[in-house]
């Protein structure tokens, strides 16, 4: 598959490495924009704020098939109900919304782990088949969330991301864990038995006792 990815980034360029090993003809375009006339899919990975100016360097994309990778951590314009809706404003083709959810400091990482790590998406019916392979030769498991309104909900998802990683939280790409230091419980340190007071002889427990049996004596030579 010919795959143009827009944005150089650690997303754009993460998602673009991983794609190249598992076989597919990757394209990385930056600021100065290119031809996207032999694309297959195009991945959007710039900041959002420059999704119209990104997107307006490059020419033969026209309603193609697109993924939506970008995400807002400020105020939003309100033109638009989501990234992806001003995405496929632009470009006009069948549009997903993937990839903002998974950290790109841990796409090392996830050939490493047992079971593969999920990646949520939600997508145009026609966007569907494309993405959910693109997610599955990047190296998760597609989990699809519904179409594309629900793209907006995948958005705002990242905020709350962000906050449970402030609270002590560590992000894998297996999913959420505490670091090493904080996930063992704080331990009391054992408390020692008090000795009875100097001179007073400590007290036992309340009878009855069971008597103790008398042991046969050996008998003496005579």
């Amino acid at each position: 598959m010919n795959i143009t990815v827009i944005g150089r980034g650690s997303v754009g360029g993460g998602l673009a490495a991983r794609w190249e090993r598992a076989g597919h003809t990757v394209s990385t375009l930056g600021r100065d924009g290119g031809d996207g006339s032999d694309a297959d899919v195009v991945v959007v990975a710039v900041p959002s704020a420059s999704i119209d100016d990104a997107l307006g360097r490059v020419t033969g994309i026209e309603g193609k098939p697109t993924i939506d990778a970008t995400n807002t951590l400020g105020e939003r314009s309100g033109e638009h109900e989501s990234l992806a809706h001003q995405v496929k404003s632009i470009v006009g083709g069948p549009t997903a919304k993937s990839f903002n959810l998974n950290f790109a400091r841990v796409y090392d990482a996830i050939d490493d782990q047992r079971a593969r790590p999920s990646n949520l998406y939600a997508a145009e019916d026609e966007a569907r088949e494309v993405t959910e392979q693109l997610i599955r030769d990047a190296g998760y498991d597609p989990v699809y969330a519904g179409g594309l309104e629900n793209a907006r909900l995948l958005e705002d998802s990242l905020q709350l991301l962000f906050s449970v990683s402030r609270r002590g939280w560590a992000h894998s790409s297996t999913g959420w864990r505490r670091p090493e230091s904080s996930s063992r419980p704080p331990t009391t340190p054992a408390r020692r038995p008090r000795a009875p007071p100097r001179g007073r002889r400590a007290r036992c427990a309340p009878g009855p006792w069971p008597r103790r049996r008398s042991q046969p004596q050996p008998e003496l030579p005579r």
